[in-house]
């Protein structure tokens, strides 16, 4: 399943995700890493959700691969918000969060409490039940200072890390992360039920 061009409501999920990120008014570049074959439709999208004209470049094996390659289009911006393309209900307000509090410790990520109990289990047993008082579900959008993001994935690829991430590629870096509320609503699109999900908060019909 590609995601991103599963069509809810007559349009792809990924015109979605920019119309939410546009609402912001938070951006003076866009860098899109995508297949080259997507481009053109990339283009069109971001046109028509009034963002500025993406710069666009390839994807790479992993996400954080993608995001290097995209760092290197930012040019001289000193802030740089990293948001998964399949999380299409990202409000605005969540972002001016993030990018709020980054300008302040120049790192943050959205997150959620997580509302479930987590177990570390082994060989099908429960080795040990964790605090989810202590536990967040890290979300995107990641807004840090440009020159931090860089020099962490610069590391990170140094010394062949590997991070789900970029949170995770800064906190290697030795960089604190700050957390700031996320949205319940912001959910990424991983499997095909979450795209019934989406349709449903978004009241439009299957």
């Amino acid at each position: 399943m590609d995601k991103l061009w599963c069509e809810i409501g007559g349009r792809p999920l990924l015109a979605y995700t920019l119309d939410g990120l546009a609402a912001s008014r938070a951006f003076d570049v866009v860098v899109v890493a995508s297949p080259k074959p997507r481009w053109d439709a990339i283009i069109s999208l971001v046109s028509a959700s009034g963002l500025p004209a993406p710069r666009l470049t390839v994807g790479g094996d992993r996400r954080q691969d993608s995001v290097r390659f995209a760092l290197e289009l930012c040019g001289d911006c000193e802030w740089v918000c990293v948001h998964d393309a399949a999380r299409p209900l990202v409000g605005a307000e969540v972002v001016h969060r993030a990018l709020e509090v980054a300008r302040d410790t120049g790192a943050a990520t959205a997150a959620v409490p997580c509302v479930d109990t987590i177990k570390v289990v082994h060989d099908a047993h429960v080795i040990r039940t964790l605090d989810r008082s202590e536990l967040v579900a890290t979300q995107t959008p990641q807004v840090f200072r440009t020159t931090v993001l860089q020099r962490a994935h610069e590391e990170a690829l140094a010394k062949g890390t590997t991070g789900d991430d970029d949170a995770f590629i800064v906190e290697q870096a030795g960089v604190g992360v700050t957390v700031v509320a996320g949205e319940p609503r912001n959910i990424k699109v991983t499997h095909p039920h979450d795209l019934e999900v989406v349709r449903a908060l978004l009241g439009v019909p299957p």
